[in-house]
């Protein structure tokens, strides 16, 4: 199957500005001729995207968050989850890794950082000179983040971290870190806190990459800290605040994984109607059969509903119910865009089974989007307690 941009399946554009969908078709352009090409290669082969994020970083996608008086865009998150959507439709692990580097980095620093720090790092992000992660999980504590059991201790003028983080997205390749760990082990949740590490800081390391079911070409790796020294200016924040501001971060970098799952979605329905034209059986292309019509209906209902909530929480992301509306943007869009894959795969039939085509990558790709930044059955807790926990809604 060709990398064409497929039917028409995206008429509605959500009040989109005029600069907003200037920006969507420079991105799709770029998409189409700088990272398509690659695309099959680079999964085949397990091969981190260098040269594509090098090129991100240089149109400014890097850094799309960050204000301009720190050399970032300064865009909206509206803005913000319409580029990465064009991005994953074409290649998903392209789009988490900028995703990452923007969400879970960029935004708490620029959000919780002291000047002196978002003065030093920003600019290094926000240029693509630098890659952004975000040391959460551990091997023992992944939904349940409280439980983590990585320690900082102060030292005068510098904390001291030892511990372990896993299933790190960028490891390896990106310079920044924002880690949380765990700063008075009496306090609970509130012992906690939240730095940026230097991929250079002294006792931090990199482990093994791991092999994934999907996103081959997405860096992720476990990190471990052993007498790790940092700054401390490196704190976000209080100490004691690292609790809240990683809840805070996940409400921002869910909208990212939802506009990825977005972008497999629409890919997925580009490909399901493009293989129904062209595939004969009975003597007729089989989109003429009913059955096949249904499914590709459901897909195109999905994906509409999905890329409407996504937009929506991103317009609301600093409201009250921004936390809210962002993990439902979660839970449904990576929900639809599993259904999507194994629906399109389903209208290809034995063929969609075959790595030869692209269905069969995004099948494997799009299955992680119900799991990081908080599984979906963390998103209906999260939800659920938003609405039974706060003053009821008006309608």
């Amino acid at each position: 199957m060709s990398g064409a941009a497929g039917p028409d399946t995206s008429a509605v554009d959500f009040g989109l500005t005029e600069e907003q969908r200037l920006l969507q078709q420079e991105v799709r352009r770029f998409a189409e001729e700088r990272i398509r090409p690659g695309t099959v290669e680079r999964d085949r082969n397990h091969e981190f995207p260098a040269e594509v994020v090098k090129e991100m970083g240089e149109m400014g996608l890097l850094g799309m968050i960050v204000g301009e008086e720190y050399g970032g865009a300064g865009l909206d998150q509206l803005t913000y989850v319409v580029v990465v959507e064009e991005l994953a439709r074409v290649c998903p692990s392209v789009a988490v890794t900028m995703s990452v580097t923007n969400s879970v980095c960029c935004w708490p620093i620029a959000t919780f950082g002291r000047d002196e720090l978002k003065r030093e790092v920003l600019p290094r992000l926000a240029s693509g000179e630098c890659l952004g992660a975000f040391g959460l999980t551990e091997p023992g504590s992944g939904s349940d983040a409280g439980a983590l059991t990585t320690a900082a201790v102060r030292d005068g003028d510098y904390w001291i971290l030892n511990g372990e983080k896993a299933w790190i997205t960028n490891a390896g390749y990106a310079d920044y870190y924002v880690v949380v760990a765990r700063t008075d082990p009496a306090a609970g949740k509130r012992g906690i806190s939240a730095f940026v590490v230097d991929r250079h800081a002294p006792g931090f390391a990199v482990g093994t990459p791991e092999q994934k079911l999907g996103l081959h070409a997405s860096r992720t790796a476990p990190l471990s800290f052993e007498d790790c020294r940092i700054p401390a200016i490196n704190l976000l924040g209080e100490e004691g605040q690292g609790f809240k501001i990683a809840l805070a971060t996940l409400d921002h970098s869910r909208l990212g994984i939802a506009a990825q799952a977005v972008g497999i979605h629409q890919r997925a329905l580009e490909l399901a109607v493009d293989y129904a034209k062209e595939r004969v059986q009975f003597g007729v292309p089989i989109a003429k059969h009913q059955a096949i019509r249904m499914v590709i209906a459901e897909i195109a209902t999905e994906l509409e509903v999905a890329r409407g909530l996504t937009r929506a929480a991103a317009l609301a992301a600093d409201t009250r119910e921004g936390g809210r509306l962002a993990a439902e943007a979660k839970l449904f869009a990576s929900e639809a865009a599993n259904r999507a894959c194994y629906k399109s795969l389903q209208v290809h039939g034995g063929n969609g089974f075959s790595e030869e085509f692209e269905i069969s990558r995004l099948y494997r790709d799009v299955r992680v989007t119900t799991l990081y930044e908080g599984t979906s059955e963390m998103q209906r807790l999260v939800i659920s307690r938003h609405l039974l926990l706060s003053s009821p809604r008006t309608c």
